[in-house]
């Protein structure tokens, strides 16, 4: 009797954690719904002047918390003051995937790793993933590949737990291939970063040159199915994805076809972000939206729409895109 009653027990407790282990992988609340966030609001910039204050980076996320349903958030590196975000994280309870900035000066990039090591090891349950650079290939072609495979080495080395990626577009990471081939770091990496935005697709490609809003979604999905199929053993993030909700109704410029689909304004915005989250929670996947806060200094780099991308505002009081739901 006690071995028949044994046997009953055994087989429950097995169904009982087969159907709990299905249950929680099978649910989207276990994919990471984040939002990018960098402090450079209002008259700062990151190229010079003062650096953001640890009283305005507890503001920001207080605000994020307050106003949106964001509870994870991506940071855009670790020196400068930015170490801050992750004390301020942890109190609140926010996970964090940290980007250390890698760029054209290798010792500062030096500085960058040496940082990223002592804060992933100082939060290693605020701190989930980390990643050496963010765009480097885009911004650089192979220039500075060396610098990032540096990055990852030094960082396995250290024993971070942290898994590793280097973040990049998804045209990058398809080895600039529309069949969508591996690149170099595909064997580097432990997880794929991957960014995607029809936005500067419809201005700059021929391959897709017209992505009106209401198909940005079913664009960002089609992208990260081919790199499913590309980097099979991988887990792939949608590390950034949007829209600019300004200037209103501006296009940004004629596409390569004379086209104008890219249309900047809220509704189109929080469109955008919604059926993105709705189809990546059906997937299980994870998604960042670009971003938290709207960066002011940034249209001299990305034109007039560059300012326009925050879900928050990025002068005080700070407001933020209503209603918005992320499944």
């Amino acid at each position: 009797m006690k071995h028949g009653l044994a046997l009953v027990i055994s087989v429950w407790l097995l169904c009982y954690v087969n159907t709990a282990m299905a249950a929680k992988f099978s649910s989207p609340s276990h994919a990471l719904q984040c939002a990018a966030f960098s402090p450079y609001v209002g008259d700062i910039n990151p190229h010079y002047g003062a650096h953001p204050s640890k009283a305005l980076i507890n503001e920001l996320l207080d605000t994020l918390i307050k106003q949106t349903p964001f509870r994870c958030i991506m940071t855009y590196g670790v020196l400068n003051g930015l170490d801050a975000t992750f004390e301020a994280a942890k109190a609140r309870n926010l996970k964090v995937i940290a980007i250390l900035w890698l760029d054209d000066n290798p010792e500062v990039n030096t500085q960058s790793i040496n940082k990223g090591i002592e804060v992933a090891k100082a939060y290693p349950k605020t701190i989930i993933k980390l990643s050496c650079g963010s765009e480097v290939r885009t911004r650089h072609g192979y220039q500075f590949d060396g610098e990032i495979s540096r990055c990852i080495d030094t960082l396995r080395k250290a024993g971070v737990s942290q898994p590793i990626t280097t973040i990049d577009t998804w045209w990058e990471w398809c080895n600039r291939s529309s069949t969508c081939a591996q690149t170099n770091f595909g064997a580097q990496v432990d997880w794929i970063g991957v960014n995607i935005f029809p936005w500067w697709d419809n201005l700059y490609s021929t391959l897709y040159p017209c992505t009106p809003a209401d198909k940005a979604a079913d664009f960002h999905i089609a992208r990260l199915e081919q790199l499913h199929k590309t980097y099979t053993d991988k887990d792939i993030i949608l590390t950034e994805f949007g829209w600019p909700h300004g200037p209103e109704g501006s296009t940004g410029g004629a596409s390569k076809t004379g086209q104008h689909c890219a249309v900047a304004n809220s509704q189109n915005q929080k469109q955008v972000l919604q059926a993105t989250f709705k189809q990546l929670a059906k997937k299980h996947w994870s998604g960042i939206a670009f971003e938290a806060f709207a960066e002011t200094w940034k249209p001299s780099k990305e034109g007039d729409s560059g300012s326009f991308w925050g879900v928050c505002s990025g002068l005080a009081p700070y407001r933020c895109l209503q209603g918005l739901t992320l499944k």
